[in-house]
């Protein structure tokens, strides 16, 4: 009876394709041999860049650098070394995590911790202030999320708790508090007296930097997914370019609010569960009439920023602001690689491979390795991770140059100001290289 049972395996005929494989490549066409799936990514090119002077500049206002996003090339020891590191409060735990990057202005570097914590740290790793920022009316300490920026001598942050929060810079001290309709999982962004920033629910807000009074608001099209530590709204002469964690930039003006256009950064990286995840994670970068946008799902853009039409679209991700010079385009994308992209095509010039999974065995792969940046500094283009390492690269060819340790790993994209790297840990540290 047990062998009456027992049937053979069933083996159907036929090509077989990667599972991985676009879906209309594995359609057979009669008369015609099936079609060979696509090569997982092009060859690798050596292109020569001509990069701008490296300069010490002073400071680090937002995420990427500025309101635009568009990051300087700053000075940088060709072998940078820690030279101090302090503590910035909570780090990051199964429940709390650390998603702001560290901004840096008049001498000050001010970081964010997991649990809503504020902290200002001199040039030297001496702490100067600190102020917890957890809301009455909510206690909990569950809650983590939201960004930091600087500017008139205000330190403007926006919390996972929906509000939005602006400290004296010298002290510490909270000036205001605007409670908003939803959290934010970004940082905000500060510009001639207005602050912006983007909630969860979809939204835009336009926000007195003088007394925390709404001036406008503008709607985008909400999305129950968003990751944390997001990107930012970017600031032009006229308009402000909101990202939503539905994939779309909605550009508005400044004056009043009326939305201009919106674009969505469309598409999806095939076979990963993340696809769906469409949140612009890469910071609008504004470059003259170009702005560069990525998302987590595996996409980066080139949008016109006067009309919203696309100029092309890569299948990379950008998880982090897009670094724009010299003609190129270099994103960590969502695969752990640090791509080059042709500024005016999207056209993949060089990958350098990163550690993705943190256990290479395939029924383990679980935990990824989380990278941040890039940023341009001494000439090489530079990535922190959070698996220890702080890596340099060629902008030229993608050669691996350089490393130093990180105590901790990072936990957030890199500050570069005054000729030192500012990186924040994941254990609740701030660490200065030079």
């Amino acid at each position: 009876m047990l062998l009456s049972a027992c049937e053979r395996e069933l083996i159907l005929s036929g090509e077989r394709f990667p599972v991985r494989a676009d879906l209309d490549a594995s359609i057979p066409v009669a008369g015609q041999p099936a079609p060979v799936a696509p090569p997982a990514r092009p060859a690798n090119q050596s292109v020569p860049i001509s990069l701008p002077a490296a300069s010490a500049n002073a400071d680090w206002s937002h995420r990427g650098g500025s309101a635009r996003h568009a990051s300087p090339h700053g000075r940088l020891s060709a072998a940078p070394a820690r030279v101090w590191s302090a503590n910035i409060g909570t780090g990051s735990s199964r429940m709390n995590r650390i998603s702001a990057a560290p901004v840096v202005a008049d001498g000050r570097i001010v970081t964010l911790d997991s649990r809503a914590r504020v902290v200002a740290t001199g040039t030297n790793g001496a702490t100067l202030w600190q102020t917890e920022l957890t809301p009455q009316f909510d206690r909990g300490g569950d809650v983590s999320g939201g960004g930091v920026a600087l500017g008139g001598g205000m330190v403007f942050v926006a919390t996972g708790y929906g509000e939005l929060v602006a400290l004296q810079a010298s002290t510490g001290a909270v000036i205001w508090r605007q409670r908003l309709a939803s959290p934010v999982s970004g940082a905000p962004a500060y510009d001639g007296g207005t602050v912006y920033v983007a909630t969860r629910d979809g939204a835009g807000w336009a926000v007195d930097a003088r007394n925390g009074k709404v001036q406008w608001t503008v709607p985008g099209l909400p999305n129950t997914l968003a990751v944390t530590g997001s990107s930012a709204p970017a600031v032009t002469d006229r308009n402000v370019i909101f990202p939503f964690p539905s994939g779309e930039l909605v550009s508005a003006l400044r004056l009043n609010g009326v939305r201009v256009w919106g674009a969505p950064v469309t598409g999806q990286r095939p076979g990963r569960g993340y696809q769906g995840l469409v949140d612009v994670t890469g910071d609008p970068v504004i470059v003259g009439s170009t702005i560069y946008a990525g998302t987590a799902a595996g996409r980066t853009a080139a949008i016109n920023a006067g009309t919203g039409d696309r100029i092309w679209t890569a299948v990379e991700g950008a998880m982090n602001p897009p670094l724009v010079v010299g003609g190129s385009v270099f994103v960590v994308n969502d695969e752990a690689r640090l791509v080059r992209l042709d500024a005016a095509t999207g056209e993949v010039i060089w990958m350098a491979d990163m550690p993705y999974f943190e256990n290479d065995k395939p029924k383990r792969q679980k935990a990824i390795t989380a990278h941040y940046g890039p940023v341009l500094a001494g000439g090489r283009v530079v990535v922190v991770s959070g698996d220890g390492l702080l890596r340099q690269f060629s902008a030229t060819d993608g050669t691996l140059v350089g490393t130093a340790e990180i105590p901790g790993g990072a936990a957030a994209a890199p500050a570069l100001a005054g000729g030192a790297l500012y990186v924040v840990s994941t254990n609740g540290q701030l660490h200065a290289f030079r």
